[in-house]
């Protein structure tokens, strides 16, 4: 690489770092992974990361993960 594709690769990633910053750590966000699974960032330190079936039978049982905590809030944390 010349010295001209370096610095301009070095401006290409520090703008990429500049926006990383600028996105809130909070934000729930969607990437496909290199295995063709879905990725979901934004709820803790590492991604949440499954398949698309696995993703539909999670999200066909959402009613009873709801019912689930509601009838055990008491033993529950808070994050």
């Amino acid at each position: 690489m010349s010295e001209e594709d370096l610095k301009a690769e070095l401006e290409k990633l520090k703008k990429e770092n500049a926006a990383l910053k600028q996105s809130s750590s909070r934000d729930l966000h969607c990437k496909v992974s290199q295995k063709g699974a879905v990725s979901l960032y934004g709820l803790g330190r590492f991604p949440v990361t499954l398949y698309k079936e696995q993703w539909n039978k999670l999200l066909s049982f959402t009613g009873e993960i709801k019912n689930f905590i509601e009838e055990h809030n008491d033993e529950l944390s808070v994050k």
